[in-house]
Order: structure tokens, then C-alpha cells, then sequence
């Protein structure tokens, strides 16, 4: 237990499995991933937009293989890409097959509905054969028709139930190597079905609040979902389900580990909304701030904050800090590692704060034995 034992979170203890070179589930990190939304046989779009998902973090990355083209250029994207890449296949065993044989680290997959025992047999021994591993995608706008009769509508006793039946699909076919989603766009199903499955099983549990909606309105759906869920231990990977760039649900992942103390990426700016007291432009500053930090994936933390009367508290708890002088008063004061260092004036804030947290990130990779990249 920590000196602040009221931040503390105790992981649910699941069984470890790959996804390729990535660690899923145990005490590995919570991963992050997000799927392409290009269309999979145009090879070139498709590795374009997992580079774009790279260089934002990502730990996975989904495409979806809905033909055979789609798994002819799998194989393309797989030895582009620097991170794992997970095959989504829905019904035809053979996709999941030419998946497995193209380079894909995983396969979402559901086993009940890909056919007879013999295909699943087919599947499970790629798999195997190619050190593949699966994830079960329970989703409850597509639960299986005799569930829906039996509940009467989609409920966290379904979902759970649907997922335990592939499950034993799977270990019938002497394969554990998989994790599980049920995943819903209501929240209180979704949470529902989580808490429920993360007691019924130690597989890894992928989160998701599906379809969720669009930049603003799903990253706060998938917050709460989620968040309730972490907090409370259950997740090993997530993944930000937006009508939106992708790029943007990997950055909404991080913020919502990083709001949890359960990973941290990149520069984590505190900084306030803004009143008649601030000394300069806070929204704006914070908004050219987060653009030019963004290449930075080291971990630390800036507060900008507007005047002195919260300014000073949040620069103790941060690695740097700006704290304006007041309205009028044309400077401020910087904050290093907690402590006034020296005055700034607001005409040179930004570029200033740029170049000390790119010092400080340097510093920190260079005992790490990496380079950073300077900002374009």
C-alpha cells in the first residue's frame, strides 16, 4: 500500500497471454489499440493510417478482413508495421486461416460462428501452428438469436453467457491463449457484463464501450464506462471506440490511464479553465501547447494555471509549471520540480515551456538510452 492508499488500485489477476511481442493481461502494462477505418486490401492507406496510430502510441492495432483481398495485403501491412496487428474476422474460417498464415498476431474472433467443430479445429491449429493468439468479441447488438430468446433482450447474463460458450469452444480445442470483450454502447450493460465476466473467468478482458459515439460525446461515454472499470481493477487493454480520426482513440486511451495513474505517456498538462483573474491566455496557450508536445512520449507533468490563487499549489505537484502574474501583468512565474524558480514574461511562454520540457524529456531518454526527436 502507498502513502496514498486512497489512489491505489488493485488489478484484477488474469492470465498473461502474446499478442505478438506484446503482453496481455498478468502485470503487464494496460495496453492501448485502436483499429483502422481504411479499406484493408489497399495496402499503402492501410499501413499510412497504422504508422499514423504508431507514432500516437499505440501497443496493437485492428484491421478488419472481411475478404480475401483484405488477407492477400495482410501479410503487407504486417511487415510494415512495428507493432501487432489484429485480424478481424466475422464468419468465413478461411479469413481467420489466411490471417493466421499472413502475419497476424491475433484473431477477433468469435469460434461459435464460423461453422462446425471441424473449422473451428482448422482455426485453433493455425493458430497455433503461427503463434497466433484470439480474442472472443462479444458485442450485444449481434448476440446469438437463442440467447435473445432465452433473456428476451440484450443483458449482462447474455452477453457473459456468450462469451463463456465460445470460451469452451476454445478450451474444448485445447486453446487458452485468448481475451475476452462484451461490449455494449449502454454504459451500465457494458460495466454489468464486465463485472460479471471478470468474475466468472481469469481470462484477459479487452474493454470497450462500443459505438460510442463521436469525439466529445464518446470519449466522456467511454470515461465513465470504462474508468469505472479500471478503478476497480478490470482491464488489461482498451480500446476508445469514436466516429473519429483513430489517431484520436489512442490519445483518449492514454488520458484516461493517465487520469487513473495506470500508465502515463507523453506530457500531462493541469491547467485551468480560465477567469477575469488570469495573466494570460489560458485556453489558447493550453491548445498551441498540447500541439507542440505532442511529439514528446516521455512521461511528465506541466501546470499552466492562470493567476496565483491555485497557480502555485499546482506547480508543487508538477515537474514544471507556468503560473500567471495576474490580469496586466504581462509575466509570470515558472515552476521547476515543484519550487518559483524565475519570472517569464507571457510573450515567451510557450516556446519556453516547449524547449524545458524537451530538455527535460532528453535528459530522461538519454538515461534511458533513446534519442528524442525534435519538434517539426
Amino acid at each position: 500500500m502507498s502513502v496514498r492508499a486512497y489512489r491505489d488500485i488493485q488489478r484484477r489477476k488474469s492470465r498473461k497471454i502474446r499478442v505478438g511481442s506484446v503482453d496481455v493481461g498478468g502485470d503487464a502494462p494496460i495496453t492501448v489499440q485502436s483499429m483502422t477505418n481504411t479499406v484493408t486490401s489497399d495496402a499503402r492507406a492501410t499501413i499510412n493510417q497504422v504508422r499514423a496510430l504508431e507514432e500516437a502510441g499505440a501497443d496493437i492495432v485492428r484491421v478488419s478482413c472481411p475478404d480475401e483481398e483484405s488477407t492477400k495485403a495482410l501479410k503487407l501491412i504486417v511487415n510494415a508495421s512495428k507493432v501487432p496487428i489484429v485480424a478481424d474476422i466475422h464468419f468465413h474460417y478461411k479469413r481467420a486461416i489466411e490471417a493466421a498464415e499472413a502475419g497476424a498476431a491475433c484473431l477477433r474472433i468469435n469460434p461459435g460462428n464460423i461453422g462446425n467443430a471441424a473449422r473451428v479445429k482448422e482455426v485453433v491449429q493455425a493458430a497455433k501452428d503461427h503463434g497466433v493468439s484470439m480474442r472472443i468479441g462479444v458485442n450485444a447488438g449481434s448476440l446469438e438469436k437463442e440467447l435473445l430468446e432465452k433473456y428476451g433482450e440484450p443483458c449482462p447474463e447474455a452477453m457473459v453467457e456468450s462469451a463463456l460458450n465460445h470460451a469452451k469452444i476454445l478450451e474444448d480445442n485445447d486453446f487458452r491463449e485468448f481475451k475476452i470483450s462484451v461490449k455494449a454502447s449502454d454504459v451500465f450493460l457494458a460495466v454489468a457484463a464486465y463485472q460479471q465476466l471478470a468474475e466468472a473467468c481469469d481470462y484477459p478482458l479487452h474493454l470497450g464501450i462500443t459505438e460510442a459515439g463521436g469525439l466529445m460525446s464518446g470519449t466522456a461515454k467511454s470515461s465513465i464506462g470504462m474508468g469505472m472499470l479500471l478503478w476497480s481493477g478490470i482491464g488489461d487493454t482498451i480500446r476508445v471506440s469514436l466516429s473519429a480520426d483513430p489517431v484520436a482513440e489512442i490519445r483518449a486511451g492514454f488520458d484516461i490511464l493517465k487520469s487513473l495513474n495506470l500508465r502515463h505517456r507523453g506530457v500531462n498538462i493541469v491547467s485551468c479553465p480560465s477567469c477575469a483573474r488570469q495573466g494570460f491566455n489560458v485556453i489558447e496557450t493550453v491548445q498551441i501547447l498540447e500541439e507542440k508536445l505532442k511529439h514528446i512520449s516521455t512521461p511528465m507533468t506541466l501546470s499552466i494555471i492562470g493567476c496565483v490563487v491555485n497557480g502555485p499549489g499546482e506547480a508543487r505537484e508538477t515537474d514544471m509549471g507556468f503560473t500567471g502574474g495576474g490580469a496586466g501583468a504581462g509575466a509570470g512565474m515558472i515552476y521547476l520540480n515543484g519550487k518559483p524558480a524565475y519570472k517569464l514574461g507571457n510573450e515567451k511562454l510557450v516556446d519556453h515551456v516547449v524547449e524545458l520540457c524537451e530538455k527535460k524529456a532528453a535528459e530522461i531518454e538519454e538515461s534511458r538510452g533513446k534519442t528524442l526527436e525534435p519538434a517539426l
